[in-house]
């Protein structure tokens, strides 16, 4: 059974949609997110078809959502306690997320499309891992 931080208790009981590639990854190359982030980008048209790409949406538990922020995918652990039978983990000091195994292929093809589709360059380290 999944027993849930007490601060996220609202988030930990609802499933919200996620960005795979986080917002900030795809936005932050763009001119509207360097003068001031996402507010600054509501009214940008390739934000916005980017940001809205069904293919980078899937569904997950809030409070690994808020959890994993905007941190960058990687395999660190084999040790999963943080969310009960949800076998993710968040680093935070390092700031990095791994998902469960049977995720990760998904996320791949996700990165792979996005990259591809809107010219979102990935990092040697996410094309290596997401290739993998």
């Amino acid at each position: 059974m999944w027993i849930p931080d007490k601060k996220n208790q609202a988030r930990a009981e609802r499933i919200e949609w996620e960005h795979v590639i986080p917002a900030e990854n795809f936005g932050r190359h763009l001119t509207c997110w360097q003068a001031g982030g996402r507010k600054a980008c509501k009214k940008d048209a390739t934000f916005n078809q980017i940001a809205s790409d069904m293919h980078n949406f899937q569904a997950a538990i809030g409070e690994v959502n808020g959890d994993r922020s905007n941190y960058r995918y990687s395999l660190f652990t084999k040790a999963f306690n943080q969310y009960g039978k949800c076998k993710s983990a968040v680093d935070f000091k390092a700031r990095i997320f791994q998902p469960h195994d049977e995720i990760r292929g998904m996320i791949a093809r996700t990165y792979l499309y996005m990259s591809d589709k809107y010219k979102i360059n990935l990092s040697n380290q996410e094309e290596k891992l997401m290739r993998a």
